[in-house]
């Protein structure tokens, strides 16, 4: 993990409130850095086309300095990084859509976030035949070495991160036979990883019955993902944000188990 203090202006920059994707695009593409942006001056930024009084204002009052080493020191505690849209590790299917975010919150490993990524998702009210269908398919997905990419919600979401991890657990089981450590450390490594996408800040896992499964995802090389810096909880806007990343750096998505108007089906 760099150093986060180098990081701190993207910090900042995803800290200010009522300030969406799309208008943090356009300050990039204007300003390139978001330090440039934090050192502009009250009326150079009410200059700015689509900016006015009450984001300014905004801008102006998020910078903390002290708010923004908090957050620095509690990613360094929790192992938490930030990803801009400038790095590489930044998920580049995801920079094709047109309020890609400016940053990702990241805890695990963020290689995967550029590999070879299918979504599963559903409703969270699913039947049996979803729980196995959804759980089906992340486990032999995975088995290919397909990372598989959800929301760490209550049903269809928990079943494919559980398929994922289950794939990794069973091979796990071998691990101890002398005869075939290496070949099963050679497949632990080839099997696909799970990626959950969050509505919320990363110190939050919602829901709370999810928190060990949260764990699993990390220790079985997986990544929790968000746009939204720690202490954001979730609200109903958040979620179909998040379901804009699920698809953003997918290759493709199946939806186990919806509704007929599910909101789902806008995004696969």
């Amino acid at each position: 993990m760099e150093n986060l203090n180098s990081k701190r202006y993207w910090i900042w920059f995803s800290l200010i409130k009522g300030l969406g994707c799309v208008r943090k695009n356009k300050l990039l593409q204007l300003y390139k850095t978001p330090e440039k942006i934090y050192n502009l001056t009250k009326e150079e930024l009410l200059k700015i086309s689509g900016i006015g009084d009450k984001v300014v204002s905004s801008i102006l009052q998020s910078k903390n300095e002290k708010l923004i080493d908090y957050h620095i020191k509690y990613m360094k505690e929790n192992n938490i990084d930030i990803i801009n849209i400038y790095e590489k590790d930044y998920p580049q299917l995801l920079k094709k859509i047109y309020d890609s975010p400016v940053s990702l919150y990241i805890r695990g490993d963020k290689r995967i976030l550029n590999g070879e990524n299918i979504g599963i998702v559903g409703c969270r009210d699913c039947s049996d035949y979803g729980k196995k269908a959804a759980k089906y398919f992340a486990y032999n997905l995975s088995r290919k070495g397909v990372n598989i990419v959800s929301g760490l919600a209550k049903g269809i979401d928990s079943y494919a991160h559980l398929g994922t991890v289950g794939a990794t657990v069973e091979i796990e089981k071998y691990e101890n036979d002398e005869k075939i450590k290496v070949c099963c450390k050679k497949m632990k490594e080839d099997c696909g990883k799970t990626i959950a996408v969050l509505g919320n800040g990363l110190d939050v896992i919602y829901p709370k019955e999810n928190v060990e499964l949260a764990r699993k995802i990390i220790r079985s090389g997986g990544a929790i993902v968000s746009e939204y810096p720690c202490g954001i909880k979730p609200d109903r806007m958040s979620f179909p944000a998040r379901n804009r990343i699920i698809s953003g750096i997918s290759n493709g998505v199946i939806v186990v188990e919806a509704k007929e108007k599910s909101r789902y089906f806008n995004y696969s």
